[in-house]
C-alpha cells in the first residue's frame, strides 16, 4: 500500500483511538471510519493495479470451495490429507506450506474443494508472510475453516483481525440498504425500520465520503460499520467454522470451557484430533451444513430415480436453478415439474420453475420435444 495512504490510515487509527465516544462525538468518529475504509479501498486499488503475478494459480472445481486458514504449524495440511485424497507436505515446523495445495472431498454425493492455504500472520492484511495472496485466495471461497490450535485459541481474534481489515466479513450477510446514485440532489436518506445505532446525519456524513449525490434506503437497523461496509466496493460476506485441533492434547474440561466461550461469541465451533482422526466425520457433515448444499435425486420420466449420483444446489434454489444445472435447453423448454419428498404438499406434486426444492427431493423435469 502507497505509504502516504498508510500514513493517513495510521493517523486516523491513532485519532479514533483518543477520541472518547459518546453523544458529541459518535458522528465524527463514524465519518473518520468512513474516511479510513475509503483510504484502504484507494491502497488496495493503487495495489492490485501495480502487482503482477500476485495470488496461487488454483482453479475452482466442484459443487463448493472450502478454504482452511489459521496459524502456521496448526495442522492444515494434516486436516487436507485426512479429508482428501491430496498430498500436502507436514512438517513440525513453521511455513511448510508455500503455496496453496487442493484435495477434493466427496461426501453426501457432493465434491467439495478443500484449499490449504499457506499459514497466516499478524500483519498478512498488509501483506506479511504472503498475505496478500492468502486473503486473496479467501475472498473467492464458499466456506472458511477457522483452524487453531487448542493451545492457542487466541490467535482467532488474530485471524479475525486481518480478515476484517481485508474486506472479509464472516458470517455476516450483506447489509440491505440500496444506493441509487444521482447527478444532483444530495444526499437523502430513507428508512423502512427504526433506525437504533444511526440517524440521519450520521447517515449522511458517512455517506458523504463515498457519494456526493444519492438516494439511500435503509431496509434493515445497522450499525455505523454495517453502513460503511454498504458503500466500500471489497467487502465480502464469507460462512465461517472454527475448528480446534489438537484437542486430543488438552483436558476435556478445558477443551468444554474453551468451546463454551467461543459459543458465547457466537462461533459454530468443531473439535477435531486431524492427527488421530477424531471426529472428522462430524466436521464433514459440519462441511456440508455450513455449505448449505441439498442432494436432489433426478427421476427421468417413467424410469426410477437415481439415488447414487445426486444432483447439489443450495439451499433456497429452485426447479429454475435444477434445469440450468442439467442444460439451459431444459429451463428454455421447461412444462412442468413433479417432485417428491421435503419440499412436495403431496407425492409427486406437479410444480413450476419458481418452484423450492429441499434436501433429498426427488425429481422429474418435464420438457417439450
Amino acid at each position: 500500500m502507497d505509504t502516504s495512504i498508510e500514513k493517513q490510515i495510521k493517523e486516523i487509527e491513532d485519532e479514533i483511538f483518543k477520541t472518547q465516544k459518546n453523544k458529541a462525538t459518535e458522528h465524527h468518529i463514524g465519518k473518520l471510519k468512513a474516511k479510513m475504509a475509503r483510504l484502504r479501498e484507494i491502497g488496495e486499488k493503487r495495489k492490485s493495479s501495480g502487482a503482477k503475478g500476485k495470488g496461487f494459480s488454483i482453479k475452482k472445481t466442484g459443487d463448493a470451495t472450502v478454504g482452511i486458514v489459521g496459524f502456521p504449524s496448526v495442522g492444515k495440511s494434516t486436516l487436507l490429507n485426512q479429508l482428501t485424497a491430496a498430498d500436502s507436505k507436514v512438517g513440525d515446523y513453521d511455513f511448510t506450506t508455500l503455496e496453496a495445495i487442493p484435495g477434493m472431498l466427496k461426501y453426501k454425493g457432493a465434491e467439495i474443494q478443500i484449499l490449504d492455504l499457506p499459514g497466516m500472520i499478524v500483519g498478512a492484511s498488509k501483506g506479511k508472510g504472503r498475505g496478500r495472496e492468502v486473503i486473496s485466495a479467501v475472498r473467492s471461497v464458499d466456506l472458511l475453516l477457522l483452524m487453531i490450535d487448542a493451545f492457542d485459541i487466541d490467535h482467532l481474534e488474530h485471524i479475525e483481525k486481518e480478515l476484517q481489515i481485508a474486506g472479509v466479513r464472516l458470517n455476516q450477510k450483506k447489509p440491505d440498504v440500496v444506493i441509487t446514485k444521482k447527478t444532483y440532489g444530495g444526499i437523502v436518506v430513507n428508512s423502512t425500520v427504526p433506525l437504533t445505532h444511526l440517524d440521519e446525519l450520521m447517515v449522511k456524513s458517512i455517506a458523504s465520503e463515498f457519494v456526493i449525490n444519492a438516494d439511500i434506503t435503509l431496509r434493515e437497523d445497522l450499525t455505523e460499520d454495517q453502513l460503511i461496509d454498504t458503500f466500500a466496493q471489497n467487502r465480502v460476506y464469507i460462512s465461517a467454522l472454527v475448528v480446534i485441533n489438537k484437542t486430543d492434547l488438552v483436558a476435556q474440561d478445558l477443551l468444554k470451557n474453551m468451546i463454551s466461550r467461543l459459543h458465547q461469541k457466537r462461533w459454530d465451533v468443531c473439535a477435531i484430533s486431524a492427527k488421530n482422526k477424531q471426529n472428522l466425520d462430524h466436521l464433514r457433515e459440519q462441511i456440508f451444513l455450513h455449505l448449505r448444499l441439498i442432494r436432489i435425486f433426478m427421476k427421468p420420466v417413467g424410469k426410477k430415480a437415481d439415488y447414487t449420483q445426486p444432483m447439489i444446489l443450495r439451499e433456497g434454489q429452485t426447479v429454475a436453478d435444477a434445469c440450468r444445472h442439467i442444460h439451459r435447453d431444459f429451463h428454455r423448454n421447461f412444462r412442468y415439474a413433479s417432485v417428491w419428498g421435503p419440499s412436495a404438499k403431496h407425492s409427486g406434486q406437479k410444480v413450476g420453475l419458481e418452484h423450492v426444492l429441499k434436501d433429498q427431493d426427488v425429481l422429474t423435469i418435464v420438457v417439450t420435444k
